[in-house]
């Protein structure tokens, strides 16, 4: 006992502790390094990642009593966890924000946003966590359309002609109180400056109040075919004949409309060729007096173009 007692035994032991304590906390790299790869992967299994992701906001509301409006399309969504789960969530976007306007009236309201599908062991914050909507009465109109577009780009000594559209009316939905500002459905067609030739185009069809400005509903369809004749000012007015097509062998048909000439427009060699234009009516299924409307085929007739280019014609079998 003396002798552990002395200062050189309890040195001795002292520094024998020492050793011990030194490799067994570097054991791992006194007695080999093939345990360091499942460290490194047991390192990035526990290791957090923060990403944003842009994802579509839903509404949950009655869609065929409502129509909403002042909320963004988008919203940013904050996510901070385990990275391999972060990384997963990114890719396949496996859940959803929405704002449940549910128990809401009409009217502005602040609406809270909530998400559902993540992860419980991700930390999220959204941005922005609250929205301004406004609902109002959902209301579903027909209009006219009519076709809008810069006179001024078409070139000097050129005229246009009456556009002809590939839909005549559209369905027009929104908030009551909106579809109250239309003021027109317009076809937007762009024409280059300096235009000489005759426009066929697909132009967008937009609300329009009585201002020009664009009014915020939803019109079905949202695009249309626009064919906007333009040829030389040379124009003649010829006399209206009419011929039937699609008719019964044994059947004939007389033709009356209040419109008996039409202005052709055209090149100086088309207008003189030209003695009459010819309206093709399809008589096809008509077995009684019936009001029919014509549209007039600028290239049968071999010319740029006619004002007007639909003629209403009473069709009456004989």
């Amino acid at each position: 006992m003396k002798k552990l007692n002395s200062p050189w035994s309890l040195r001795l032991l002292s520094l024998l502790f020492a050793i011990l304590l030194f490799a067994y906390v570097n054991q791992a790299k006194l007695f080999g390094a093939g345990t360091s790869g499942n460290n490194a992967d047991e390192t990035q299994l526990t290791s957090n990642k923060t990403a944003r992701i842009s994802v579509p906001l839903q509404l949950n509301v009655n869609n065929t009593k409502y129509f909403v409006t002042g909320y963004p399309e988008k919203v940013n969504v904050k996510i901070t966890g385990p990275t391999a789960l972060v990384t997963t969530t990114v890719n396949t976007q496996n859940f959803k924000v929405y704002a449940d306007l549910t128990k809401l009236g009409v009217g502005y309201h602040k609406v809270r946003l909530y998400e559902d599908g993540l992860n419980n062991e991700l930390r999220y914050y959204i941005n922005p966590a609250y929205i301004y909507v406004n609902i109002q009465p959902r209301k579903t109109v027909e209009f006219p359309v009519k076709a809008q577009y810069t006179s001024s780009n078409i070139a000097d000594g050129y005229y246009a002609g009456k556009p002809v559209l590939g839909t005549d009316k559209v369905k027009v939905t929104g908030a009551q109180n909106e579809i109250a500002k239309i003021k027109n459905v317009v076809a937007q067609l762009s024409i280059p400056q300096d235009t000489k030739k005759t426009i066929s185009s697909s132009a967008v069809l937009e609300a329009l109040d009585k201002k020009g400005r664009i009014v915020n509903v939803i019109v079905t369809p949202s695009t249309t075919s626009v064919n906007l004749p333009i040829s030389s000012g040379n124009n003649k007015n010829v006399p209206l004949k009419f011929k039937a097509e699609n008719g019964a062998s044994n059947q004939s048909y007389s033709f009356s409309s209040s419109v008996d000439t039409v202005k052709v427009f055209g090149t100086k060699k088309q207008l003189k060729a030209i003695k009459h234009v010819t309206a093709y009516v399809d008589v096809s299924g008509i077995t009684s007096k019936k009001v029919v409307t014509v549209a007039l085929d600028k290239n049968l007739n071999e010319v740029s173009g006619f004002d007007p280019d639909n003629i209403k014609v009473t069709v009456k079998p004989e």
